[in-house]
């Protein structure tokens, strides 16, 4: 067969002659593709130095082999390799997960590194010509061949090891809080477990279809909640199946009780699609707490009562059913230390799941306000109603021990977390976008101290609150391919609560030395990381 017949033409390959006079203009060049042709046998160490190159052409030449050192071509997306003498690849190929098109037709191939399986990003695999088993090209030849192919390679790639556990980091102690009290003492988790719906190898296709099955994954994510052996566990992203028919199943195993709180689009479905609307579900642990009372707070529903004439309280806010859920606890006196003992007897936990898209920081911040608010409104009426003997905080909150869990999707230096931690946000705060929400602004600037002389051109809530982790404690709680941060969080109430220890970051050092790109992973059955701190009840509230 003639060498022309075996190269595969690529669309994308181009060049352009700079003339005379734009060269002696000093025109500036930037070449991001480079075409090596003729019977070249090896290739210089140098050409891998070329990290900025984004498609490489060593088409019909005579190469052998390919070093590993390839990898070191960090930004390629085409790699042309077609029409060479090649008898194997080296395994490292399957590192260079920015590759696009991979041309390896008319070689000497037999195999195949399972690695290739990690170019999950690969839209065109080239195989033609090679001596390959049947099967491996029959696959890559059918219908999205390219993404089966794939897909069986990692599903049969061996596994990483198993990563080191995380470790405990103590925390610093504030206050007056003597040791010779009896410590009420307790743990909190928060984790966003990923909904099945969405653990897809079209979303997480570095990740084995083997270990995104749901039969695998709540294995796994049901045993780091009991290896945690947290008392208090909030969860996001459960689907309602999931907690009917296995969490609060198993977990009423282990002496947990727990509510569950779907997305409002639930009350719209018929009985079989419901079962897969997801929502956030709260447990507790029996020996420690029972739960007097709850509350659901669903956004869409709170966007529509203060619309008012709002387009885009209607348009953007109002279509996102992202909900919440609230929880009086009473703590009993197994962790109180006896009936006598000066510690809360109540706790208020809630969770919550802010809306996703980055492009919406202002659905984030507006839905944020309006769980404060309802919260407030939650804390303040069983404080009233059932007689609860806690002096109000010093800018008016319940004084109720309180905890703020859930995925916020929502960034250290954002709107929402500079509202939750300094108790107040600027009307005209970039993150809401100068769109028209002025009615809802002006009623939730007065709506917590009306009459007050409070200001109008800022929102508040009226709980004290902190951060469990910081920045440096747990560097990213979400961990994907594209995307690395804090999403997720647990706030407190620092007038009544003492954190005393937390779960320290993964290993950083396994997801290098393995390779590792994002969870979810077989080691890792969500895309986010599980939040856990250890809580102590103040016996006397902090003095600010």
């Amino acid at each position: 067969m003639p060498k022309g017949d075996k190269h595969y033409e690529t669309p994308r390959r181009s060049h352009c002659i700079m003339t005379r006079e734009e060269a002696e203009a000093g025109k500036p060049t930037r070449w991001e593709a480079m075409e090596i042709r003729g019977p070249i046998r090896n290739l210089s160490p140098y050409l891998w130095s070329l990290g900025h190159l984004t498609a490489l052409f060593l088409n019909d030449n005579s190469l052998q082999r390919i070093p590993p050192d390839i990898t070191r071509l960090r930004h390629l997306q085409c790699l042309d390799l077609a029409g060479n003498k090649l008898r194997s690849l080296p395994a490292e190929l399957g590192d260079m997960t920015h590759l696009r098109e991979l041309l390896l037709n008319h070689n000497m191939l037999r195999v195949l590194p399972y690695e290739l399986g990690k170019l999950f990003l690969l839209q065109n695999l080239g195989l033609a010509g090679n001596p390959l088993q049947p099967e491996i090209l029959a696959m890559v030849n059918e219908p999205n061949g390219t993404a089966k192919l794939l897909s069986f390679l990692l599903d049969n790639l061996s596994v990483a090891p198993r990563p080191p556990d995380r470790e405990w980091i103590s925390l610093p102690t504030s206050g007056n809080q003597s040791r010779t009290t009896p410590r009420a003492t307790f743990n909190v988790m928060s984790y966003n477990i990923l909904t099945d719906k969405l653990a897809t190898r079209q979303l997480y296709g570095y990740c084995p279809s083997w270990a995104l099955v749901w039969e695998y994954r709540k294995q796994a994510i049901l045993k780091e909640i009991m290896d945690s052996q947290a008392d208090i566990i909030a969860l996001q992203e459960v689907e309602m199946d999931q907690f009917y028919n296995f969490f609060i199943k198993e977990l009423k195993q282990g002496g947990y009780d727990g509510i569950f709180t779907p997305k409002s689009r639930a009350k719209t479905m018929g009985e079989h699609e419901r079962k897969f609307v997801d929502g956030c579900a709260l447990f507790f642990h029996k020996q420690k707490f029972a739960l007097v009372e709850s509350a659901v707070i669903e956004f869409n529903k709170l966007a529509m009562a203060h619309a008012e004439g709002s387009d885009d309280m209607v348009n953007r806010v109002q279509l996102r059913d992202n909900v919440g859920q609230a929880a009086l606890l009473e703590v009993k006196e197994s962790i109180r230390g006896g009936s006598n003992s000066n510690h809360c007897q109540h706790l208020i936990v809630s969770n919550v799941h802010i809306h996703w898209d980055p492009e919406f920081s202002d659905v984030k911040l507006i839905q944020t306000v309006m769980f404060m608010s309802e919260l407030d409104n939650f804390a303040h009426r069983v404080k009233l109603e059932r007689g609860l003997p806690y002096r109000n905080s010093v800018n008016g909150g319940p004084g109720i021990p309180f905890f703020l869990c859930g995925d916020f999707n929502s960034l250290p230096d954002s709107g929402v977390l500079q509202f939750l931690l300094d108790s107040k946000i600027p009307t005209h705060h970039p993150d809401f976008k100068d769109l028209a929400y002025g009615g809802f602004m002006s009623r939730f600037s007065q709506a917590v101290s009306p009459g007050s002389g409070h200001d109008c051109s800022q929102l508040i809530h009226r709980f004290a609150l902190k951060r469990a982790y910081h920045n440096e404690h747990l560097p990213f709680t979400n961990y994907t391919y594209d995307f690395k941060g804090i999403l997720d969080y647990i706030f407190y109430s620092y007038e009544t609560l003492q954190p005393l220890a937390l779960l320290g970051p993964v290993s950083k050092e396994w997801f290098e030395e393995y390779k590792v790109i994002g969870c979810p992973n077989p080691h890792y059955p969500s895309d986010h990381v599980s939040l856990l701190c250890e809580f102590e009840i103040r016996s006397q509230p902090l003095k600010l």
